[in-house]
């Protein structure tokens, strides 16, 4: 297995743009499961909450036989990188508790103000929460590059969600209260694992998504049960299809390679980068739905691109030269 395995217990063998690629790929993978949510829906009629929980679950079942090989072919930690294992499970667990706030505030707020404006202030709100917090925590600072692709990023975003035939929903106070909640999970989870490798500790991405599974499943039980969380009988095969690759792609593969990346790029570039999302979810509208994209729409998925790949180039560039420690560089 080479280097780039995001299931590699030492993520720090990963390089820059490795990193990139990684979370890249866990934003285009997630892009992935609004299609395979539709279907599932339409064939089981199962709800949001409950399918996040069963999405868990899934997740569990793939990773956990790896996490099992892992945990016996587990090299020993160096003294000076171990980490408290109070300090282990509290990471763990507050993890896993912003994965849940970040999946079901983000439900909850399109039920309440709709998809559009959901999507825009939790995917929008995202990457300024981290790169404000970041900048009072560790000291870094995005750059003029950083800046100018966040901007971007957050334009092309815009224009992409807002200027699509698919834009609608009134805009109502708690819908972007709890999309501005959302944001903030999803925050969470970014400096949760970058303060960690910052701080010296060794990442290890699956035992990180295996546990944060875990927390995930047992916070959404008991919401899953009250909307129901069985599928229907009517195209039974085809929902457990889906479902399956709603567990292994867009799930287990995805959050694996998205952890490993955090541990080698800045948290404010995995937010921007998973913005690739929506781009995917487009192309998929077209190509797979049969969905027409207004021209605004083509604009926006431009733009958004055209971020992405200048945050990913101003990135590689500051990870080939050596970082001053963050108090040096307050």
């Amino acid at each position: 297995m080479s280097s780039f395995s995001p299931f590699h217990r030492h993520a720090h063998v990963l390089s820059v743009w490795q990193g990139v690629l990684c979370v890249a790929f866990a934003g285009a993978a997630w892009g992935t499961t609004g299609a395979a949510a539709v279907l599932i829906h339409r064939g089981s009629g199962l709800g949001p909450l409950a399918m996040t929980f069963w999405r868990c679950v899934g997740g569990l079942v793939v990773l956990l036989p790896l996490y099992a090989v892992a945990r016996g072919n587990r090299r020993p930690v160096s003294a000076g990188s171990r980490e408290p294992r109070w300090r282990a499970c509290a990471r763990i667990v507050a993890t896993g508790l912003g994965l849940t706030v970040f999946q079901g505030a983000y439900f909850a707020a399109v039920q309440a103000t709709g998809l559009a404006v959901a999507t825009v202030v939790t995917l929008g709100a995202t990457p300024v929460l981290v790169a404000v917090a970041e900048r009072f925590t560790v000291g870094e600072r995005l750059g003029r590059a950083g800046g100018t692709a966040v901007a971007g990023a957050l334009t092309g975003l815009a224009v992409l969600v807002l200027g699509g035939s698919g834009a609608g929903g009134a805009v109502r106070a708690d819908g972007v209260g709890l999309a501005a909640l959302s944001a903030a999970g999803y925050a969470s989870v970014i400096l949760l694992a970058r303060h960690h490798r910052l701080g010296g500790g060794e990442a290890d991405a699956l035992r990180t998504t295996v546990w944060s599974f875990v927390i995930g499943a047992v916070c959404l039980l008991p919401f899953a049960a009250a909307e129901g969380m069985w599928p229907s009988g009517h195209q039974l095969g085809r929902t457990l299809g889906l479902f399956g690759y709603l567990a292994a792609v867009p799930t287990a593969l995805a959050y694996a390679a998205y952890f490993a990346g955090l541990a080698v790029v800045r948290g404010s570039t995995a937010a921007v980068l998973t913005l690739i999302e929506p781009v995917t979810a487009a192309v998929i509208a077209v190509v797979a739905l049969g969905e027409r994209l207004a021209a605004t729409t083509v604009v926006g998925t431009v733009m958004l691109v055209g971020a992405v790949a200048v945050l990913a180039v101003s990135e590689a560039r500051l990870g080939a030269e050596p970082r001053r420690p963050a108090a040096a560089a307050g």
